[in-house]
């Protein structure tokens, strides 16, 4: 087994390529410490670079409106129910990041060079918070190849991809490095440790299997891959949350792979610009505003579809011009990839036309909506017609993200039994849990990414600063 040379005292080692990792590896390498970066698949981005609807901030200076509920929208979205337990370490995890959330803009901004002025409102949210940018390259994508470009070029970032950890070493309470598996054989990188590794939803006959056994046969956004929470426990991490799973009420089926149970998400800012939900027969049955836990609940109370692989729902999303020009970039590839169709409301029948008019009168403001809808984001279309152009594709819920995890505090510390801090070990981003209780809201996963990225980076930066390892 051999060691990966590193500098004694000087470098830090973090698991996971994806947006947590690194903002961890950007904040470790600003201190002037070497970063060691283990990706176990063969390209880094994890499931960052996916991400598609955008990232929350506020207050920024890209909002249209006064903002100061992003903390009571959390807190509501995370449930009431899961405050019985850890209440001040909840609020402490939510304040955090809510009010780190507007420095996070303006880091990605200002010193990463990401374009995030245009803002959309999303369900569960009270108002529009969720920063992408202008151009077609969505903002998962944008922010990844920012952050790649800026870290390649400092010599001290040494990526490794297709490596696997498979045990994290410590001795006593402190965490002294980890051993890892790549083509060429098993090695070994000795520093501390910031775990920034993802979640387990394409764990499916594992950790999801587990501690979900019902969404057995559900799709999944995620390629399949075992969860890593269990390398934490391994050195006495806690778990908290595990069996809060978020199904996303809209990942798309493929009309020419319907039974392929690996989706591609259709991004929730295409409701939060304005699209509507029709059931097989053309009829609105959910406010499509409300959270994703609300409107996934709304789809599965539907009649399942039958005869197909993975268990699914036919239900559609669909879009105006005024929805299409304001994501024109997303439904354009959306067209291309065929999971989006162009037609006229004239396809839908008796009764997406009927719908589409009631949806149409609610966003011109002539009547108030039936489903308590109250932003319509940029549907433009006020008087359809049989001939209306309309924007359509077929989607269904699909296993997302997981908001269980290892259990850390505000400084993303890693904690063990009695909330003792591991020593040498911290984690951010989808492999902790606590942040988001049942309920993640849409752009609040790459804004904790950034947040206890960073915050991992700067104190694993102080941590090297005062200790060094033997």
């Amino acid at each position: 087994m051999s060691t990966s040379p590193a500098k004694p005292g000087k470098t830090a080692i973090v698991v996971g390529s994806g947006l947590a990792g690194l903002s961890a590896a950007s904040q470790l390498l600003s201190h002037g410490i070497s970063v060691h970066l283990l990706e176990r698949a063969e390209n880094p981005g994890g499931n960052s670079i996916k991400a598609s609807s955008g990232i929350n901030g506020a207050p920024t200076i890209y909002q249209p409106v006064e903002d100061t509920a992003f903390y009571s929208d959390t807190v509501k979205s995370a449930g009431k129910a899961l405050f019985a337990t850890r209440t001040k370490e909840r609020e402490e995890l939510i304040s955090t990041l809510t009010n780190s959330s507007k420095g996070a803009v303006e880091w990605l901004v200002g010193e990463k060079g990401v374009d995030l002025s245009v803002v959309a409102q999303l369900g569960g949210h009270s108002v529009p918070r969720t920063h992408r940018g202008k151009r077609k390259t969505p903002p998962g994508v944008s922010i990844i190849i920012a952050l790649l470009k800026s870290l390649k070029e400092n010599a001290e970032f040494n990526l490794e991809t297709g490596c696997t950890v498979t045990q994290v070493l410590k001795t006593g309470n402190v965490v002294r490095g980890v051993e890892y598996i790549c083509d060429e054989g098993e090695k070994v990188a000795m520093g501390p440790v910031i775990f920034a590794s993802g979640g387990f939803a394409g764990d499916a006959n594992g950790m999801l299997a587990v501690y979900r056994p019902d969404l057995k046969g559900y799709p999944s956004t995620n390629e399949p891959r075992p969860g890593s929470q269990t390398l934490l426990t391994g050195v006495g991490a806690q778990l908290l949350d595990m069996e809060q799973v978020q199904v996303h009420p809209t990942s798309f089926v493929d009309l020419k792979d319907v039974d392929n149970p690996v989706k591609f998400l259709a991004a929730e800012m295409l409701r939060g610009e304005g699209g509507l939900l029709l059931d097989s027969s053309g009829r609105r049955f959910v406010d499509e505003m409300q959270t994703r836990r609300v409107v996934t609940s709304a789809i599965t109370a539907l009649e399942e579809a039958r005869g197909e692989g993975p268990r699914q729902w036919d239900v559609r999303i669909v879009l105006d011009e005024g929805v299409y020009e304001s994501a024109k970039s997303h439904v354009d590839f959306y067209l291309w990839k065929g999971l989006m169709r162009k037609t006229t409301i004239a396809d839908l029948g008796p009764g997406g036309s009927e719908s589409i008019k009631d949806f149409a009168d609610a966003a011109a403001r002539r009547k108030t909506d039936l489903l308590g809808r109250k932003s319509f984001g940029n549907w433009s279309l006020s008087d359809p017609t049989a001939e209306s152009v309309m924007y359509v594709g077929r989607v269904t819920p699909a296993v997302h993200f997981t908001m269980g995890g290892v259990v850390i505090n505000e400084r993303a510390e890693v904690l063990g039994a009695g909330d003792e801090k591991i020593e040498g070990l911290w984690a951010a981003g989808e492999v902790t849990g606590g942040v988001h209780g049942e309920n993640r809201l849409g752009g609040s996963s790459l804004l904790e990414c950034v947040v206890f990225g960073r915050i991992a980076g700067d104190e694993a930066a102080r941590f090297l600063a005062s200790f060094r390892i033997q």
